[in-house]
């Protein structure tokens, strides 16, 4: 007699299913999208059900399941229908992508149950308190005010008050804020009542929500401190009223906590955050209380896109033109594209909010695809900042800064605005090179230079993260010359301190955001006016709000100019837009320099003259000259190994499989990447295009489950990358 089997996808990197036993006690019970354990090799798993039970085949013996972890699938249809996709589109093992969308609990085979939250509730005594605590006591009586609103989380208190650590201790101590057991969310009704709306602003909501039936995409094209986010607020109104749950995505952690704040201050103890900045618990909790119901609002980075939901009305995707959407490794999925995606599967609307859409993006709604709204006016009434493109050809420069631009720093300190010096390099230095001999200090790992980074008295590799003590003398000759050659954020740091010594300076970058609660200080002290001077990296470009903000100053617009990869002036335009946007929100004028040395460069002149959508109308009649993005499509095959010649082997046998099927998918020579070694391994890579999607991923599918079985495919580690966002 045969026995019951179901297919079980495992968490490997291989593209197919295994067919597991089911033991008696199991019989009719598992179902797609739930959990089992079960044997794998030497290993136990925990797998998903990925399909109907069937028959085995007589005399042949099958792994039994061991056990079934849920009573009903964790992977409700509509998302198990988007990992398939997701599955199936980025050519990715089906029991990878699962435990990709897995928070990390669930994932090791953790119960699905939600762990009820301990969330502050103000006491009698504390709403005496309240009544009677002096003006001064500004924290405490914060903390207080908020709480008497409604009962919140602690991690939703602290989003909305970051300094209220010790206020929030205080009164706990007073007994004026208890703690209590919360097995449901607050109400949904607004807490902080919205600000009237703008003309602008209303003409945007009436047309989103004149047009709220089924799926949409609507780019919201709105210029820098336009209100895009009371837009956010309002439609998330809109569908908490109806009682349904919203999910908004952004592209970074950092930019989580303060429109979480924003949130929080409207609708209350609804609102989680999904990131890798919280605990897998935490995590967890949020995954489940929103398949529940109980979270009705997930803000969330890329790995949000995964979260289960109720009843999910709206999408919503801020700063959408992100390469942080674009996961880089593993399963390289896009979280905007999955989005709209999963938007379309349950027909719910999309709202992409942008300054500088990416040119896929604009390009679907210039064709009609997606719908194209704009915000052109600041909401508080501020002119738009003056940009110019500052020629510093035959210039002396100090540090990288020109005579002019140091003249405008000054001359905006004086008026007591503040100034922020943008440049989009880490450290001291890029080279470190002995005057005497030449000698320039290399990464051992990579094809490239390593970085000074004086603040810590190291050498460090951008690329692998190889580090070294500065050293004293140069290793090729003896020389004590050694001279930092170029600019990076902490010389810049270090000149500017050197020339207006009465004026605070602080740097914005990854390295010093790295200690805890560094971000929420400096973001304080900047909206405070006690910073007088920023020195950043694109860091600062993404949706921070500095209303003192009188100057940007852009160091070098040059770098992107001649880059390999065709997005490069894009990203550049984009970079730039985005940094000048932060200058005069307060509503005050704002000015704009940019340091070139190719002043005529005609895509530079375009967007200082005309602004980014005009330079994008420009790269997109380039795109389509040359077939490139969004008028064809891509796929990236890359291979590495310690073995030098590994890689190249292994890629010219992959393109003679794929030449072997037949046309309609053009495919480059096998080609070392632009940085052949990188953390001692040697890289190359092969490029996939057609101006069919569906020809492409036809011959993908095909060729993928081929790569394994190719003779030197054991001697690199190789990944396909289904529109990738780098090509280099």
């Amino acid at each position: 007699m045969s026995r019951e089997l179901v297919p079980v996808a495992v968490p490997a990197p291989l593209h197919r299913l295994f067919d597991y036993a089911v033991p008696a006690s199991l019989a009719g019970r598992l179902a797609p999208g739930l959990r089992v354990r079960v044997p794998f090799g030497r290993r136990r798993l925990v797998g998903v059900v990925a399909g109907a039970a069937h028959a085995g085949e007589p005399g042949r013996d099958y792994k039994l399941i061991e056990a079934a972890l849920d009573d009903r699938p964790v992977f409700a249809p509509e998302l198990w229908a988007l990992c398939r996709w997701a599955s199936e589109y980025y050519q990715y093992p089906l029991g990878e992508v699962l435990a990709a969308a897995l928070p990390g609990p669930l994932r090791r085979g953790d119960a699905a149950a939600i762990r009820r939250e301990i969330r502050l509730e103000l006491s009698d005594g504390g709403r005496a308190a309240l009544a009677t605590l002096p003006a001064r006591a500004t924290a405490q009586r914060a903390v207080l005010a908020a709480l008497d609103r409604a009962p919140v989380s602690r991690d939703a208190l602290l989003a909305q008050l970051p300094k209220a650590v010790a206020a929030l201790r205080k009164a706990q101590a007073e007994g004026w804020v208890v703690q209590v057991e919360q097995a449901a969310p607050v109400p949904s009704a607004a807490i902080a009542a919205a600000p009237p709306a703008t003309v602008e602003q209303a003409t945007v909501l009436e047309a989103l929500r004149r047009a709220d039936v089924g799926f949409s995409v609507t780019l919201l094209e709105g210029v820098t401190g336009s209100g895009k986010t009371e837009i956010y607020l309002r439609r998330a109104a809109d569908l908490l009223d109806g009682g349904r749950q919203v999910l908004v995505l952004v592209p970074e952690i950092g930019l989580t906590p303060q429109l979480q704040a924003r949130f929080v201050e409207r609708f209350g103890g609804v609102v989680a955050s999904f990131h890798s900045g919280l605990s897998e618990p935490e995590r967890a909790d949020t995954w489940l209380r929103a398949a529940a119901g109980e979270v009705r609002i997930v803000i969330g980075t890329r790995s949000a896109v995964f979260v289960p939901f109720a009843d999910l009305g709206l999408v919503v995707i801020d700063e959408e033109h992100d390469a942080s959407f674009k996961q880089q490794d593993g399963f390289r999925y896009s979280a905007r594209d999955l989005a709209i995606v999963r938007a379309q599967k349950l027909g719910v609307p999309v709202l992409l909010g942008s300054a500088t859409p990416s040119l896929e993006t604009l390009h679907n709604a210039l064709s009609g695809r997606y719908r194209h709204l704009r915000l052109e006016r600041r909401v508080h009434q501020g002119a738009p900042p003056r940009v110019h493109a500052l020629d510093v050809r035959g210039r002396t420069l100090d540090h990288g800064l020109s005579p002019p631009l140091l003249d405008a720093v000054g001359r905006h300190l004086e008026a007591r605005g503040q100034v922020l010096l943008f440049l989009n390099r880490r450290g001291f230095a890029p080279v470190l090179l002995c005057h005497d001999c030449g000698w320039s200090a290399p990464c051992t790992r990579c094809d490239a230079h390593m970085t000074v980074h004086r603040s810590r008295a190291r050498l460090v590799c951008h690329h692998c993260g190889a580090q070294q003590p500065l050293p004293a003398a140069c290793p090729a000759c003896s020389s004590k010359s050694l001279v930092p050659v170029g600019q990076g954020t902490e010389r810049i740091e270090e000149a500017l301190r050197a020339k207006f010594p009465k004026h605070r300076v602080e740097r914005f970058d990854s390295d010093r955001l790295r200690r805890a609660g560094e971000l929420n200080r400096l973001l304080a002290d900047i909206r405070s006016g006690a910073i007088d001077i920023l020195v950043g990296t694109q860091v600062l470009a993404k949706g921070h709000d500095f209303p003192g903000l009188s100057l940007v100053g852009i160091v070098s617009a040059d770098q992107a100019l001649y880059g390999a990869d065709f997005r490069a002036i894009e990203r550049m335009g984009q970079l730039v837009t985005q940094v000048a946007g932060r200058a005069g929100r307060g509503g005050t004028g704002g000015e704009v320099i940019l340091q070139t040395h190719e002043p005529e460069h005609p895509l530079l002149r375009t967007l200082v003259q005309k602004g980014y959508i005009a330079l994008c109308q420009a790269l997109l009649e380039e795109r389509r000259m040359t077939g490139l993005p969004p008028f064809s499509h891509l796929a990236l095959l890359r291979a590495e190994s310690t073995q030098p010649a590994a890689p190249l082997r292994f890629l010219r046998e992959a393109r003679a499989r794929m030449e072997a099927d037949g046309s309609g998918v053009m495919i480059s020579d096998a080609i070392p990447a632009s940085m052949e070694r990188r953390a001692g391994h040697t890289r190359a890579q092969v490029l996939l295009q057609s101006r069919s999607r569906a020809e492409l991923q036809r011959r993908l599918a095909a060729w993928v489950t081929q790569l394994d079985g190719l003779p030197s495919a054991r001697q690199v580690r190789w990944s396909l990358d289904v529109d990738p966002a780098d090509l280099f």
